[in-house]
């Protein structure tokens, strides 16, 4: 039998751009404020066909993948995402792999996949190969800074569209904690799952003393950063000492495998969070979600969920999608296609080729960088 392939067709061009959008209120946490949001958007054009792919940085991120990146892939096979997202971590070397460098990638792999599934004309689940036709999402938010009405009524509207599980943010004034999360809990009643985020603000102590009041007076059921993400000592502290039905989570700022593997075998937390908008793309987020599959642990996509949806949908040891404001708001103000939850779980659009995500490319223009 004679076996043959047709020429795959070469990548001919990255277009890459960065917009910056004001909060719609400020919004902080236990350790950072902010007002704006920045993100580099990148398209990958070969074969007729265009992809799309983003992260959430600063204007750096955009200048290095478009002045450094884009001539690493620019001429490759455009089915080799792989030999594509090998090469670039390979020329990012002496800039350090954490950082602006990884988002960078980020942006580009993410891009890569989604033109490779155009060219194909499947959704990108199809094309990584579907373990779940869904994702489970909580709402996130509940930023510091908000009100206590502004707090109730985030919260208590994702309830209403149906989603069983909220997360708020904890930790800038610890004092007054408890009383904030009992406000959430008010505003959720007794049925919906509370999570909270102190973005690594506590001491080992406080965490502890929190842990327990968190869980026995309001039912907390997911403690996120309860220590810095780099104390891999004080969250497995946390971890074992945690009330029961009380997961630890962490690993949002991991931007390579190494920091995964280190956080895993430190026993640091009970689900492992990964974010392909920092970890290298796709390719990044799929080598974590084998990593944690090997240590039989549930991995969670942080942040940008509608990059992360197609990709969840193809990891087999998954637990939520993090459904966060700030950048739901973005998505969908910026792209046509953003899906919406239904009774807490979002669902890919099998009728879309790649992430069926397209740019609105007028809409955006007026918060261009």
């Amino acid at each position: 039998m004679t076996r043959f392939r047709e020429t795959a067709p070469s990548i001919e061009r990255i277009d890459v751009s960065a917009y910056t959008v004001p909060t719609d209120s400020p919004e902080s946490d236990g350790t950072y404020a902010w007002d704006k949001t920045t993100i580099a958007i990148v398209e990958a054009s070969a074969g007729g066909k265009r992809g799309l792919g983003y992260t959430y940085a600063d204007v750096a991120t955009a200048r290095l993948a478009q002045e450094m990146l884009a001539q690493v892939v620019t001429g490759r096979d455009a089915m080799n995402v792989p030999a594509c997202w090998l090469a670039m971590v390979e020329v990012i070397r002496n800039l350090g792999r954490p950082g602006i460098a990884s988002m960078a990638i980020a942006a580009v792999d993410s891009a890569l996949w989604d033109l490779k599934a155009r060219l194909l004309d499947l959704p990108l689940v199809t094309l990584l190969g579907a373990v779940r036709e869904s994702a489970a999402v909580y709402g996130s938010g509940g930023f510091t800074s908000y009100s206590r009405e502004q707090l109730q009524e985030q919260l208590g509207g994702w309830v209403a569209q149906g989603i069983p599980r909220v997360k708020m943010k904890i930790g800038t004034h610890p004092d007054a904690d408890p009383q904030r999360v009992a406000q959430a809990r008010e505003a959720i009643g007794p049925d919906t799952e509370l999570f909270v985020d102190a973005n690594g603000a506590y001491s080992r102590k406080e965490a502890l003393a929190f842990a327990s009041i968190f869980a026995a007076e309001y039912g907390v059921t997911w403690f996120e950063e309860p220590v810095s993400s780099d104390d891999l000592e004080g969250l497995r502290l946390i971890r074992d000492r945690a009330p029961a039905g009380m997961d630890i989570a962490a690993g949002e700022y991991g931007y390579d495998s190494e920091y995964f593997r280190r956080m895993l075998e430190a026993g640091a937390v009970d689900v492992l969070q990964a974010d392909a908008t920092r970890c290298a793309g796709i390719t990044g987020f799929l080598r974590v979600g084998a990593l944690v599959e090997s240590r039989s642990m549930p991995l969670s996509s942080h942040c940008g969920p509608a990059l992360h949806l197609h990709a969840c949908c193809a990891v087999p040891n998954f637990r939520y999608m993090e459904y966060f404001h700030d950048h739901v708001r973005i998505e969908r103000m910026f792209f046509d296609g953003v899906q919406s939850p239904v009774k807490g779980q979002l669902y890919p659009d099998l009728s879309r080729p790649g992430m069926g995500l397209e740019f609105k490319r007028a809409d955006a223009a007026r918060y261009a960088v």
